[in-house]
């Protein structure tokens, strides 16, 4: 066991993260597992159209990234998710490829068609929205819900039972419809539903409690980014016990998206020592997967995946990574690039740049200056950045090396790395 579960060769977190007075009342389960909706909540996102091809590639690639579960789609929706469901489950992926499906006989009917072994099952679960968005009655949705989830259970699927909008539900009501449905319908697991991430951190140990008092099964979140607190509302609920949790691919998703599993898994193993089974270094290549057949391109500094994560302008920081070099480099990041499958970090030119950010330019270009050259090459970088309102680019770079010091020497592509990745190795 490791003594010092913040801090590895490839990460270092707080230690605080670990001290008893922190972690007595966790509940952390023996294992933890990702449930992939991307295909599904994520394609709900407005402009996002996946092909059956490209539900397939991103399928395959989250299988290959470890996920154990892909919500593949809604079979209902068109012949094209029919279509992707179906080639998913008949591949042999190591992920179990799952449906979604509302609450009715039909779509249980589509999903059993398509091949699956286990479907999702929404239902609406707070009065209000039953009677204001569905115009409903309860007891039709709970009919609904007894019929069709028996239904999908007496033909060998395993269901998880998704209550849309269990976090706005006055709670003895949602309790009592969970437990109708488990006792006169079937569940083989629960969803914990912030259907509009309106829940705040505090309130899931709560949650998960309440439901607890109720009901035996296996718990999963499900839980959006409407206020930017599903990755720390999933953390919680992990700490309470729940053994599954519901991610997409860099957060996309209805609205303002889905919890992220980037930022989730990372957080899960570098804070708490849990291992939830994704191959971290596939990360950033499949961010980037999604992105490119999403059309939904992230900042630059999105953690675990933007393109400029590691990229360093600061004239502090940048010092920090010359002087720690790669032996030592988490004493400058919190992990490794190379964790999450990024690049080393690059130093890069800009208006933020400091002495040592010019002298590794330098370096590779094999120029020497005295101090009083690098600062005036330092300034006209500063001047050139602020006026383009850009970073610096190579060729920037050695025009004004060359205006100060003369002539850089000629080197061979082979023997020169190029500027365009100033990278700690």
């Amino acid at each position: 066991m490791n003594n010092e579960p913040w801090k590895s060769a490839d990460w270092f977190s707080s230690p605080w993260n670990f001290q008893p007075e922190v972690t007595a009342s966790f509940k952390l389960p023996s294992t933890v597992r990702v449930h992939d909706v991307t295909l599904r909540d994520g394609e709900q996102q407005a402009g996002v159209e996946f092909t059956a091809d490209e539900k397939v590639r991103i399928g395959v690639a989250l299988a290959e990234a470890g996920v154990a579960r892909i919500e593949a789609g809604l079979p209902a929706v068109s012949p094209a998710d029919a279509q992707a469901v179906r080639r998913l489950a008949a591949m042999g992926l190591p992920a179990r490829i799952v449906a979604f499906s509302r609450c009715m006989v039909d779509d249980v009917k589509r999903a059993i068609d398509c091949g699956v072994s286990a479907v999702v099952m929404e239902i609406p679960s707070s009065d209000h929205i039953v009677e204001y968005a569905y115009r409903w009655s309860m007891d039709r949705a709970i009919d609904l819900s007894i019929e069709s989830t028996r239904f999908a259970h007496d033909h060998g699927l395993q269901v998880s039972f998704f209550p849309i909008d269990a976090t706005r539900a006055e709670i003895l009501a949602f309790l009592n419809l969970v437990e109708r449905i488990a006792k006169e319908g079937h569940m083989d697991a629960l969803g914990l539903v912030d259907t509009f991430g309106v829940l705040s951190p505090h309130a899931v140990d709560f949650l998960v409690r309440k439901v607890r008092e109720r009901i035996s099964k296996p718990l999963e979140t499900h839980f959006h980014m409407d206020f930017g607190l599903g990755v720390a509302n999933t953390v919680m609920a992990v700490a309470a016990g729940v053994e599954t949790i519901q991610t997409t691919v860099s957060g996309i998703g209805e609205r303002a998206g889905n919890t992220p599993m980037e930022e989730t898994v990372m957080t899960l193993l570098t804070m708490y020592g849990i291992d939830a089974g994704v191959k971290t270094q596939h990360l950033t290549s499949l961010a980037r997967l999604v992105a490119d057949l999403s059309g939904v391109h992230q900042p630059s500094n999105r953690p675990v995946t933007g393109k400029r994560l590691f990229n360093v302008e600061s004239g502090i920081i940048a010092s920090w990574v010359r002087n720690v070099g790669s032996e030592r480099l988490t004493e400058a990041f919190p992990y490794r690039p190379g964790l999450v499958g990024q690049a080393p970090p690059e130093i890069v030119l800009g208006k933020g740049s400091g002495v040592d950010s010019v002298v590794v330019w330098l370096d590779r270009l094999g120029m020497k200056a005295s101090d009083e050259q690098v600062l005036s090459i330092l300034q006209e970088v500063k001047a050139r950045s602020l006026e383009k309102k850009q970073l610096i680019d190579p060729d920037e770079f050695v025009a004004i090396a060359e205006k100060i010091l003369g002539p850089a020497p000629r080197r061979t592509a082979e023997a020169s790395p190029s500027l365009e990745r100033s990278a700690v190795d």
